[in-house]
């Protein structure tokens, strides 16, 4: 929002600070103070900051939920009503008389594609400049979060004395639909529109919302104008100006629930401007049932909430009236019923984020202010402990560098090939865990064994002076029908030892010295032995299985090189893979 325009409409300057504590006191954050001409030379550079303005910006981070603060009418309203300076304005919904009133018809076509409408009227409404942006602006935002990018809602305004009702939402060949769309010079087919805005940067995100349907959705009005084609583009009859007086609004989706939502706000905000401020008038939706029913519903409903169970939840003691005084500068005008027993809550039509007590007693906290609510103690005392599993990986780690390895990070998930494959594997024996919609090939699988991030690792870091000595100790993931989730991570320890010569006695070494830490022994009763084996990645005849605690822990080798070669390397190499998890 522009800070001279806020000001304005607070009726009263602030020092930056000053409104940066405001902000904060009501659940809100000062971003950044800019300027438009900060904000184009920080992305493209200076040269294309001259002759942008220098009117100060605020940034304010408003929180997901409150769709009702996302445009300076809203905003200053909040505040006014947290600071007590304005009292909570009561909208009024005006049904006129018998036939005088707007219809939208909704027709069966739609079903298919967007089944869902409704649609009001703001009555000799005064647009400024800066109202006029206000507006536009709040159905961008809107359009980018609620209605998720126009998927389940998109917003058409129109001027109304443009047109005659009443109005039909119907769906048609794309073929069949042809009219001017907004600031263009000339009649489009549906088709020629959508390849006109392949190429805008703003409208060609909105495109695939409808592209491959048999029909388009599409509003007449009584004289076949076309208001709009959702969720692309208005057309340019009814385009509004700053001398529209009457404006009519159309939500349409496929969700009826975000779609009076959205209504609900958009009217809410603007109906200030009317001559009769916070009245709007409503508008007959025709289902294609031919049942019938008054949009917006701009409804009132009330709550009950236990003073206490506010005052447990969020850790004070407050009377019953100072809580329904701190929820009424929240726009939630409450009282106390009852003999006090109770908090009468009304929720107004600006929020639809009030759904659970919950919602109020976050409210309660925001007016009574965070910083305020005192700190205490937990009840319980508890002494954190690090999990001995992480701790063991910490301690061998430190350890494992000691002996001169360096240790890598490497991606969890990996390609089939990586873990299959190249390991001269088939996929189903590594019982691995797949990605369902994988991003990229890189990504298909949740790694099994730790081998070939090292493997990739060295590939990646040829140029590197010989030798090359690598460790990770990572979990590795695999199916397990067992558990409640059906996969189980296992805590793996992977070295690998590249040079011109295997080195095979060089990871037999590491072996030794990593049980050596460990205090396991070099016997078969309690400590830990190695036999020989047989596995695809390694060299025949020099591979070994290495056991400790009774059961089979890891591999030990010369890889292989078939799968050398695969990784792209030319160098042998050996490596040792553990299961450290017994250890603990």
């Amino acid at each position: 929002v522009k800070r001279e325009l806020l000001f304005r409409a607070l009726g009263r300057s602030y020092t930056d600070e000053e409104f940066d504590e405001l902000c904060f006191e009501f659940g809100l954050e000062l971003d950044e103070i800019t300027s438009e001409k900060d904000i184009i030379s920080k992305e493209k550079g200076e040269d294309k900051a001259k002759g942008a303005s220098d009117v100060v910006l605020y940034k304010i981070d408003v929180p997901a939920n409150r769709y009702d603060l996302l445009c300076l009418e809203g905003l200053v309203r909040g505040l006014q009503v947290f600071k007590e300076r304005i009292n909570i304005p009561r909208f009024e919904k005006i049904i006129p008389a018998e036939g005088e009133g707007q219809r939208l018809i909704i027709t069966e076509q739609t079903a298919q594609i967007r089944p869902h409408a409704v649609a009001a009227v703001l009555r000799n409404i005064t647009f400024t400049r800066e109202r006029y942006d206000s507006f536009i602006d709040l159905q961008e935002k809107l359009h980018q979060n609620i209605c998720r990018k126009r998927a389940l809602v998109a917003i058409g305004t129109h001027d109304l004395d443009t047109i005659t009702g009443p109005f039909t939402f119907t769906a048609k060949a794309p073929s069949e639909i042809k009219f001017k769309p907004l600031n263009q010079s000339q009649e489009y087919t549906a088709p020629q529109i959508m390849d006109l805005y392949r190429t805008d940067s703003h409208l060609r995100h909105y495109l695939h919302l409808i592209e491959n349907k048999p029909r388009y959705p599409v509003i007449y009005d009584s004289n076949g104008v076309v208001l709009s084609m959702p969720p692309i583009i208005n057309g340019d009859h009814t385009k509004i100006s700053l001398n529209t007086r009457n404006v009519f609004i159309e939500c349409t989706g496929t969700d009826i629930t975000k779609a009076k939502i959205v209504l609900d706000v958009i009217v809410t905000m603007f109906s200030e401007y009317c001559e009769k401020p916070f009245t709007v008038e409503a508008v007959e939706v025709v289902y294609p049932n031919g049942k019938t029913h008054i949009y917006p519903e701009l409804a009132y409903r009330t709550e009950k909430v236990k003073p206490e169970y506010i005052n447990k939840k969020v850790g004070i003691s407050e009377t019953p009236s100072s809580l329904a005084k701190l929820l009424t500068r929240m726009c939630l005008k409450s009282h106390v019923t009852g003999n006090g027993n109770h908090i009468e809550v009304e929720i107004p039509p600006t929020r639809a984020d009030i759904i659970h007590a919950c919602d109020i007693v976050e409210d309660a906290a925001i007016a009574y202010g965070y910083n305020n609510i005192q700190m205490v103690i937990p009840k319980t005392y508890t002494i954190a402990n690090q999990l001995p599993l992480n701790k063991l990986a910490e301690l061998l780690r430190l350890d494992m560098a000691a002996a001169g390895f360096t240790e890598a990070l490497t991606f969890a998930l990996c390609s089939q090939e990586d873990i299959a494959d190249k390991l001269g594997m088939d996929i189903s024996a590594t019982n691995a865990v797949r990605i369902a919609n994988p991003k990229t090939t890189e990504f298909q699988v949740a790694r099994t064994t730790l081998l070939p991030g090292l493997l990739k690792t060295i590939a990646s870091n040829r140029k590197m002076p010989l030798p090359l000595k690598l460790f990770e100790i990572s979990d590795i993931v695999v199916k397990d029908p067992n558990t409640d989730v059906g996969a189980r991570n296992y805590r793996h320890l992977c070295a690998i030892y590249y040079n011109k010569s295997p080195g095979f006695e060089i990871i037999h070494g590491l072996l030794d010295r990593v049980m050596q830490v460990l205090e396991v022994p070099p016997n078969e009763e309690n400590g830990y032995t190695i036999k020989a084996a047989e596995g695809t990645a390694f060299f025949p005849g020099r591979c070994a299985e290495v056991f400790a605690k009774g059961q089979s822990i890891g591999k030990l080798g010369v890889v292989h090189p078939d799968v050398i070669t695969k990784f792209e390397l030319t160098m042998p190499c050996s490596v040792l893979e553990i299961n450290i998890e017994p250890f603990v």
